[in-house]
């Protein structure tokens, strides 16, 4: 049986969990998890509330519209309402790295990943055999300076087409314009090295191991118009040393790079990520 998940944020006050608790336990709902957080700062609010629907009395096609009414409007909420049965559609960007793109994959088909992938875009082709040897629809989109704005216009009609809900950005070596990230806001995750500002463009771990960095690491985040400067979702780090060659340094990069935007991807799909106020709360 499916449960329901809220996640919720707005001005801090006194009765708020006493008030979304009552909702659900007068409805005939069991609470399995209820995760909070104050932002002292800001004063606001943020939880992530997940309840059991077997014998909730209230239809789940009518939870948002009851809760909002009964709940949200009298406390200034903004809230999302899912359901832990709902897969949602993914389409993975990728163009000539593919150890990112990989991993993904392997989670997806062992269910360690709960989304359904309906389609990979790259700008090469590359990518091709290793989409076909998983089942997934591979389409070659070339894009360049000149071409830039017809090749996003296929690439957003194929998003469209296939219902795509989550754009994964795996090592895709491309900048979205600011069109298209408003049209997945928040729903474009990305992964880059964590040398950023100091190692910016190409070849960071070349010049990373010409400086001798002692840590090297990974940031998955959404995508914003702003370049990597999006909310941040996960991030994680590893020691290198002098005894670690160049291939060291790439290698230890992209076991970090994987692992990283695999746990972003997975926190997203489930619902335990909350944005706000440029930054995001994981409940974990």
């Amino acid at each position: 049986m499916a449960n329901a998940v809220l996640l919720i944020s707005c001005p801090d006050r006194k009765g708020l969990v006493k008030e979304i608790s009552s909702f659900i336990a007068e409805n005939n709902g069991n609470i399995v998890n209820f995760d909070q957080h104050i932002d002292e700062q800001t004063g606001t609010f943020l939880a992530r509330v997940e309840w059991e629907l077997k014998d909730f009395s209230i239809p789940r096609e009518k939870i948002k519209e009851v809760f909002r009414e009964s709940v949200a409007n009298r406390f200034g909420m903004n809230f999302k309402l899912s359901f832990t049965d709902y897969v949602k559609k993914v389409a993975l960007f990728v163009s000539k790295q593919e150890h990112c793109f990989y991993d993904l994959m392997q989670r997806f088909r062992s269910g360690e990943l709960k989304g359904d992938v309906r389609l990979v875009i790259s700008n090469h082709e590359k990518a091709r055999k290793t989409a076909e040897f998983f089942g997934v629809p591979f389409y070659h989109v070339p894009k360049n300076r000149e071409n830039k704005r017809e090749a996003e216009r296929k690439e957003l009609e194929l998003l469209e087409k296939n219902g795509v809900e989550l754009v994964i950005l795996a090592r895709y070596m491309q900048i979205l314009s600011p069109e298209f990230v408003r049209r997945y806001e928040n729903r474009i995750i990305n992964i880059h090295h964590s040398f950023l500002p100091a190692f910016p463009g190409a070849r960071p771990y070349e010049r990373a191991f010409k400086k001798g960095v002692k840590i090297i690491g990974a940031t998955a985040h959404y995508v914003t118009e702003e370049l990597d400067e999006g909310p941040i979702i996960e991030q994680d780090v590893v020691r290198v040393s002098h005894k670690d060659s160049l291939q060291d340094f790439i290698r230890k990069g992209k076991d970090i790079e994987k692992i990283v935007l695999a746990r972003a991807v997975k926190w997203h799909l489930e619902d335990k990520v909350l944005v706000y106020n440029g930054k995001t709360v994981v409940f974990e």
